[in-house]
């Protein structure tokens, strides 16, 4: 399980450290992709074939699953640790979460998410106003 708020800077070439605590979970290699709210979102191999056999089942009749399907996995990349604990992100992808110098890694249970420090802060700035309203306009899930 992902967890946890790291903070790093992304290099001109587009290498980004990985939390030495996520890097275990990783193993050889894992997936990054667009995520959704201007971030990316990381997944172990495992996690992405959960993904994969999910998105596979969309009805292929229906435009909106077309779309999303074709531009989630149009941006997917296939991503290695590096010796330095580094992964290369690609252009298009740092394009996607507008990574230029610092960057927010955050765990999300079974999945990781890579966002700029700039809409990390402002996306957690509103969580944080907004969080007993958005606890309880959830479902309850017997927490």
């Amino acid at each position: 399980m992902f967890m946890g708020e790291y903070r790093h800077t992304i290099d001109a070439k587009g290498r980004l450290i990985v939390p030495a605590k996520f890097r275990e979970q990783l193993g050889d290699s894992f997936v990054v992709t667009r995520g959704m709210d201007g971030c990316l979102f990381g997944y172990t191999q495992e996690e992405w074939n959960i993904l994969e056999t999910k998105l596979q089942k969309l009805p292929l009749t229906k435009k909106d699953a077309r779309a999303f399907v074709r531009f989630f996995y149009s941006a997917a990349t296939e991503c290695e640790i590096d010796k330095q604990g580094r992964i290369n992100i690609p252009k298009s992808l740092r394009t996607h979460a507008a990574l230029q110098k610092k960057c927010v890694v955050v765990g999300v249970s079974n999945r990781f998410e890579i966002w700029s420090e700039d809409r990390w802060e402002a996306f957690a700035d509103e969580a944080e106003e907004n969080f007993d309203d958005i606890a309880e306009n959830m479902i309850d899930f017997d927490l």
